[in-house]
């Protein structure tokens, strides 16, 4: 800093991804806005992430390191049902989710919401960047996680039905999309039930722009020209005037 170093700034992202338990299963959702700052990237970004044919993950932060560590935990469990045969279980993924993210402490800016059907039945797990988890009936995170928490805070009740889920999960990320800058577009769905997964990709699409109402098009010299001025901006100097030395 003393010697003129700028300091690194912490980068806001934006995101809303949601899990909540059912009466059979348990539901993830998530927006599909990927953003760069003030810009918006992708309009259609797939946030919710494959990790075993019963487990899957939403994952806030860096598009980047939620990428990296959802795929590479995704060949770990593939090597892991080869070498024995049984299906993956949810505590086995969030073992080794949690021993990666708290290895680099919070370097990896990975904040993931762990979902699945096991031979325990249904199972949703937190798993914060630096390695944390929680075992919750329902849980929000990203940037409009607070407006998405208020709906299941208010609504969610235990032994919800199929549909209910769905429904509540829907209006808890249009709630961070309508109330948070960073977090927009449609609304992706995974539903997760004993030996079956629903992945309902573009589920609602809440902000659909409407299509315009008039022509914007006008011909050429509709608008009148009052005056033209042409200004020479740059000298070009002549090859006498140039310093050949």
């Amino acid at each position: 800093m003393a010697k003129g170093i700028t300091a690194p700034k912490a980068t806001s992202t934006g995101t809303t991804i949601v899990g909540l338990e059912f009466k059979d299963g348990v539901i993830l959702g998530a927006d599909t806005r990927s953003t760069e700052g003030e810009v918006v990237a992708d309009k259609n970004c797939a946030k919710i992430h494959y990790l075993a044919p019963n487990l899957y993950c939403c994952g806030a932060g860096t598009a980047a390191d939620t990428e990296y560590t959802t795929n590479l935990i995704s060949s770990q469990l593939e090597l892991h049902r080869l070498q024995t045969g049984r299906q993956t279980r949810v505590i086995t993924a969030l073992a080794l989710l949690k021993r990666l993210l708290y290895k680099y402490q919070g370097q990896l800016g990975a904040a993931l919401v762990l979902g699945g059907y096991d031979v325990n039945g249904p199972m949703l797990q937190c798993i914060h960047p630096f390695g944390s988890t929680d075992r919750v009936p329902f849980t929000t995170m990203g940037s409009g996680s607070l407006a998405a928490i208020s709906m299941f805070e208010s609504k969610w009740k235990e032994g919800l039905e199929r549909s209910e889920a769905i429904e509540l999960a829907v209006e808890a990320v249009e709630a961070g999309i309508f109330n948070d800058m960073g977090s927009g577009s449609n609304v992706d769905i995974v539903v997760l039930e004993k030996d079956k997964v629903e992945v309902l990709r573009n589920y609602v699409v809440p902000t659909v722009r409407p299509t315009k109402e008039q022509c914007y098009k006008y011909k050429k010299g509709t608008t009148a020209v009052i005056k033209e001025s042409i200004y020479n901006l740059v000298k070009v100097a002549d090859a006498d005037e140039m310093d050949m030395s």
